[in-house]
């Protein structure tokens, strides 16, 4: 009846306000039972780090209105670092991370600082260019990065916690290990967006001169989220690095690049899960669509295709925005 559906929408919008109020409690409630939910733990460990790759990503492209087409860069040297410091220099895992995190950040530095001097899509091709040189240099660097065939021998040998021994070859204690990381990231994301910096952003965003002539340093802010967004997508790529126990070449091809803008679009840019959910649903559809062909990527854009057509705002972006439709209208 109507009055029943009247109380489902107030329900339902008295739910998503609340877990808005507490988004990184419910992201984390979300995402520690979300191995149970996929066919098998590989899938969602992927999923757990793209998802956090893209919400990296999102922090420039979705909150600063910067399109990069770079980022692939951030990912692969955070796997890179990682993984010649665990392989060339026997350093344990955790400061390994910490290294690819560093390397990654001190590598926005520099291309953000080259990139953010221009403006629309001569950013996002300045981006690209220096994502492509990052690419030959390690491509180049055979000796300490494996050329075309990768780095191997990323190895998180069995450790203790609390006496307790952990086997991290074991898929569901690696992914609440990987998880760990990953809250600690959404909840840095979360203070970033709640912070006077998160209002900054925003307001550059919607109009940068206006945002400038209230006295805010733009390029500054631009420098300052350019170097955070790579030290998340840093942090994604180190973690991948320890999953695969390889670093692949590709992990700094422009392609992946052009996954975190479609994982961005497809869950929604400019809020805070939807990255995830685009990452989640595009690996998903992946996963299923190999099993009946090798076309997947032709499926998947026509998916892509679909929601930027009739959903442009995403998958959660258009039900936090039919909510917010439901709730002006009560």
């Amino acid at each position: 009846s109507r009055s029943d559906g009247l109380r489902l929408r107030i329900f339902m919008n008295s739910f998503f306000q609340l877990v808005a109020r507490h988004r990184v409690l419910a992201s984390t409630l979300f995402l520690a039972i979300f191995p149970f939910i996929m066919p098998y733990e590989a899938l969602a460990i992927n999923i757990l780090i793209f998802g956090l790759f893209a919400m990296g990503f999102n922090l420039l492209f979705g909150y600063m209105g910067l399109l990069s087409f770079g980022h692939a860069a951030f990912l692969g040297m955070g796997s890179y670092l990682t993984g010649i410091s665990i392989v060339h220099y026997g350093m344990p895992w955790g400061y390994a991370i910490l290294v690819g995190i560093v390397g990654a950040a001190i590598g926005g530095l520099i291309m953000g600082y080259l990139a953010i001097r221009t403006r629309g899509i001569y950013f996002s091709m300045v981006t690209l260019a220096l994502g492509q040189i990052v690419y030959y240099i390690f491509y180049k660097a055979e000796s300490l990065t494996g050329g075309e065939n990768g780095l191997r021998g990323v190895r998180v040998d069995e450790f203790n916690i609390l006496g307790i021994p952990v086997d991290f070859l074991n898929p569901l204690v690696k992914y609440y290990i990987i998880l760990f990381f990953v809250v600690l990231a959404i909840w840095l994301i979360s203070r970033i967006l709640s912070s006077p910096l998160g209002a900054v952003m925003e307001a550059i965003r919607e109009n940068e001169k206006r945002a400038a002539a209230c006295g805010f340093d733009v390029a500054r802010t631009k420098l300052l989220v350019f170097v955070l967004s790579a030290a998340i997508c840093g942090l994604a790529g180190s973690l991948r690095a320890l999953h695969l126990s390889i670093v692949p070449i590709d992990s700094l091809h422009y392609l992946q690049s052009g996954q975190a803008v479609m994982m961005s679009i497809l869950g929604g840019m400019g809020t805070f899960f939807g990255p995830f959910i685009g990452a989640a649903v595009m690996l998903y559809l992946e996963d299923v669509v190999t099993t009946f062909t090798k076309h997947w990527m032709a499926v998947v854009g026509l998916v892509f295709m679909f929601f930027v057509l009739f959903f442009p705002k995403g998958i959660w972006g258009t039900i936090l925005s039919k909510l917010q439709i439901n709730q002006d209208s009560k």
